[in-house]
């Protein structure tokens, strides 16, 4: 059997049986990026200027939508606009981390709606596979996907080893986890994509303990699916627009010298 890291984005989307899976991958390969833009901006305005200037280039758009100072259902609908002008994703980074029923309020209720604009949402395991059936009775209905954070990209995480393994497991034998937030390719019992922080063109760090790593090492060698730069893209001095560019072309290149197309 072929690696799925060893498949086109094209191939593994016309296989998989998850609606947003398929569809994730059909953008990445109609614009040929495996770039997500993690968006930590604190404004309403920013976040809307930023996904405009940057969608073009990415196949995700990575929100906080809890950091926005001035959150309104219009953002919601304007995200959603962008995305469709774009054609890109929209990931909210909640990181659910409670049992099963507390989850499913806070997914699909509350002041946020999650589950109403998000096509993509994220949760840590800690309470036990009842997290992640809680968040299908909502996210299922809806067409939605979730990734589980088997990895972070911060030093010092606890997120290795067993629970790394526990992540896979059980990932493995629910439908609705359509991959992982982590540094690797995990398993090859299901076609799981892998989502990867930390990525920058330059190894370095923060002094808040994030680790960067290039893509050609996250893509080409460790078999991570997509990319997520967050200020590597928008930081101080830097144009969004020429960044993200960057970005993308850095990342799509080392798919391509995985799949052994120079």
């Amino acid at each position: 059997m072929v690696s799925f890291s060893q498949q086109t984005y094209a191939a593994r989307g016309e296989a998989h049986s998850h609606p947003v899976a398929k569809e994730l991958f059909a953008i990445m390969e109609r614009k040929q990026s495996n770039l997500s833009l993690a968006a930590d901006v604190s404004t309403k305005s920013e976040l809307l200027a930023l996904a405009d200037k940057v969608g073009p280039y990415i196949c995700v758009l990575k929100t906080h939508i809890d950091v926005i100072s001035d959150f309104d259902q219009d953002l919601v609908a304007q995200l959603q606009a962008l995305a469709a002008k774009h054609d890109f994703l929209i990931f909210e980074d909640r990181k659910f981390a409670d049992i099963g029923n507390t989850v499913k309020l806070q997914y699909g209720g509350g002041v946020y709606r999650i589950a109403d604009w998000a096509h993509i949402t994220n949760c840590h395991v800690i309470p036990g596979e009842g997290i992640i059936q809680g968040l299908a009775e909502v996210g299922v209905p809806k067409g939605r996907g979730l990734l589980l954070l088997a990895e972070m990209s911060s030093k010092g995480m606890l997120a290795t080893g067993a629970y790394t393994d526990k992540n896979v497991e059980m990932a493995v034998r629910n439908e609705f986890v359509i991959g992982f937030i982590g540094s690797k390719r995990f398993t090859e019992e299901r076609d799981l994509i892998t989502m990867t922080p930390g990525v920058g063109l330059h190894a370095a760090g923060d002094a808040l303990g994030q680790q960067y790593r290039t893509p050609e090492l996250i893509v080409t060698e460790n078999g991570s699916d997509i990319i997520i730069v967050g200020r590597g893209i928008y930081g101080a001095g830097k144009d969004p627009v020429v960044e993200a560019k960057r970005y993308r072309d850095a990342g799509w290149a080392a798919y391509l010298n995985r799949l052994g197309k120079q």
